[in-house]
């Protein structure tokens, strides 16, 4: 079972949680794209990762649910808590994303995650003090991406 889950102090973020796809870090990652606006029902993802909006309490939360093609039976979630934001992924592992969530899925979801709180912060105008650094690991993986994505 994962359980995942990232925090950060970010005052003002009930004002973040409904402009998901514009935090998103798409300067860095696969954009966010959603078959309309946010609300339950939206459907879309980043690269290969699909989901579907399942819960939303506007200013408070946005549940997403995996699609069943993922290898990932569960969804992740983003909230409002005292003073900040968090993000939690909870999924079961299924066939191959057993193997692909501990060598590369994991390392990679952990820096997006921590680069779109990064910018949540700053849209906030509590930019971090130290801004999240990807790994050696994630530069590797992502240098790994890039080179087989190439026609």
């Amino acid at each position: 079972m994962i359980d995942n889950v990232h925090e950060r102090a970010v005052p003002g973020a009930a004002d973040l949680v409904d402009r998901v796809v514009e935090l998103w870090p798409a300067d860095r990652w696969p954009p966010l794209v959603l078959d309309r606006p946010l609300g339950v029902g939206a459907t879309g993802g980043h690269g290969f990762v699909r989901y579907a909006c399942t819960g939303h309490r506007p200013r408070e939360r946005v549940e997403f649910t995996f699609a069943p093609t993922l290898g990932l039976v569960g969804g992740h979630v983003l909230e409002v808590v005292p003073g900040g934001l968090r993000h939690v992924l909870r999924g079961e592992p299924r066939g191959w994303m057993r193997l692909w969530w501990p060598l590369a899925v994991r390392w990679l979801h952990d820096a997006l995650v921590e680069d779109l709180l990064d910018r949540a912060g700053r849209m906030a105008g509590h930019p971090p003090a130290r801004p999240a650094r990807w790994s050696p690991w994630v530069r590797l993986l992502r240098a790994g991406a890039r080179r087989f994505a190439r026609p």
